[in-house]
């Protein structure tokens, strides 16, 4: 790896966690307001948490159907981006990984 690369790891690690935080956030709203459907997602300052999640949620509906009624593809999603955000930059992270081998100099 180059040295500039191993430099900014931090950085990257630390930008890379919190947009999935926020991802993962925006989809525990959405699982949220699943509870309250009288709730418009597509006004005001649900557009916050709606907008960057139905892009995915929209191609997953189409091969997950709703059990019991109750759309599940917010759940899947929040499960798969905190298993990448646990893997990437995690306690045990590949990213912290690759920092701790290759200390900045």
């Amino acid at each position: 790896m180059t040295p500039t690369l191993i430099n900014s790891l931090p950085t990257i690690r630390f930008l890379t966690g919190l947009i999935l935080s926020a991802w993962a956030l925006s989809f525990l709203m959405r699982i949220v307001l699943t509870w309250y459907p009288q709730v418009n997602t597509e006004k005001g300052f649900w557009l916050l948490f709606s907008v960057p999640t139905e892009a995915f949620l929209s191609p997953t509906r189409r091969f997950i159907s709703p059990i019991g009624g109750v759309d599940i593809t917010p759940v899947i999603w929040f499960a798969l981006i905190t298993l990448a955000r646990e893997l990437l930059v995690g306690q045990q992270g590949i990213l912290l990984l690759i920092a701790l081998k290759h200390p900045i100099q």
